[in-house]
C-alpha cells in the first residue's frame, strides 16, 4: 500500500447529514442514525443509503460492512481499494472487535451469558433468517447485563460472528427479543420503543496503513 500524509481536514458532519467519529486518507468511521440503509434496496425508495451518501462527499468511499437499517451506531468505510481488501479481510477472520448495546423485554436472571445457535436466510420470509440446527451458519454472542428495570434489561453484546440478525435472533431465542424491534419481537414488545433498540457503541479493528490498533465510539442515543 502506498504511503500517504493521514490528515484531518473533512468535516465533523457532511452534507450527508450522518456524523463522523473519524477519518484519514485510508479510512471514514461513521455513526449511522436508525432508520438509515446501509447500502441501497431495490426499487426507487430505497436508493437513499449510507453508502450513497458518503460516496457522495468522499469520492471512492466503499462500504465494508454492515448494520441493519434500523440499528444505529459504528459502521466503517474504506476509501480506496487496498484498504476494502484489507478491512473486508479483517472482518472475515474475525479479527474486528465489536460491542453492541441494547435493551430487551424481560428481566434475565443471570448476569452473563454465551448464545451459540445456528443461523440461515428465511427463504421463506425475507427478509427474516431463522434458526436451523443442520443446514445454518454457526453464530455466538456473549451478553452481559448492563442494567435491570421492571419490564426489560439494558444488556451490551459481543458477537462472535457477523450473521445478518444474528443480535436480533439470539436475545428472542433466550425468551428476551428487543424492544422495538418489528421482525423478531411480538407486537407487545414492538410498541415499547420509538425504535430497535441495538446499537453499535464500539468497532476496533487494524488500521490497514498504520497497522495501529483503533477503537471508535458512538455514545448510545437511548
Amino acid at each position: 500500500m502506498s504511503e500517504r500524509t493521514t490528515h484531518h481536514t473533512l468535516p465533523k458532519l457532511f452534507p450527508h447529514e450522518v456524523p463522523v467519529l473519524y477519518h484519514d486518507d485510508y479510512v471514514v468511521v461513521l455513526d449511522k442514525p436508525s432508520g438509515l440503509l446501509s447500502v441501497k434496496g431495490i426499487g426507487i425508495h430505497k436508493i437513499d443509503c449510507l453508502a450513497v451518501r458518503v460516496a457522495s462527499a468522499i469520492e471512492g468511499a466503499r462500504i465494508v460492512h454492515r448494520l441493519d437499517m434500523d440499528t444505529s451506531g459504528v459502521i466503517v468505510m474504506a476509501r480506496d481499494a487496498d484498504t476494502h481488501r484489507e478491512l473486508s479481510r479483517q472482518f472475515h477472520d474475525r479479527e474486528v472487535l465489536k460491542t453492541y448495546i441494547a435493551v430487551v423485554g424481560g428481566v434475565l436472571n443471570e448476569d452473563s451469558g454465551h448464545i451459540d445457535i445456528p443461523i440461515r436466510k428465511d427463504f421463506d420470509n425475507p427478509p427474516r433468517q431463522c434458526v436451523d440446527f443442520e443446514q445454518g451458519k454457526p453464530s455466538q454472542t456473549d451478553w452481559v447485563v448492563m442494567e435491570r428495570l421492571e419490564d426489560r434489561t439494558r444488556l451490551e453484546l459481543k458477537p462472535k460472528t457477523g450473521r445478518s440478525h444474528q443480535l436480533r435472533i439470539h436475545l428472542r431465542e433466550i425468551g428476551h427479543a428487543i424492544l422495538g424491534d418489528d421482525l423478531y419481537a411480538s407486537k407487545e414488545l414492538q410498541v415499547l420503543a420509538p425504535r430497535l433498540m441495538l446499537h453499535a457503541e464500539t468497532l476496533s479493528f487494524t488500521h490497514p496503513a498504520t497497522k495501529k490498533q483503533l477503537t471508535l465510539t458512538a455514545n448510545c442515543p437511548f
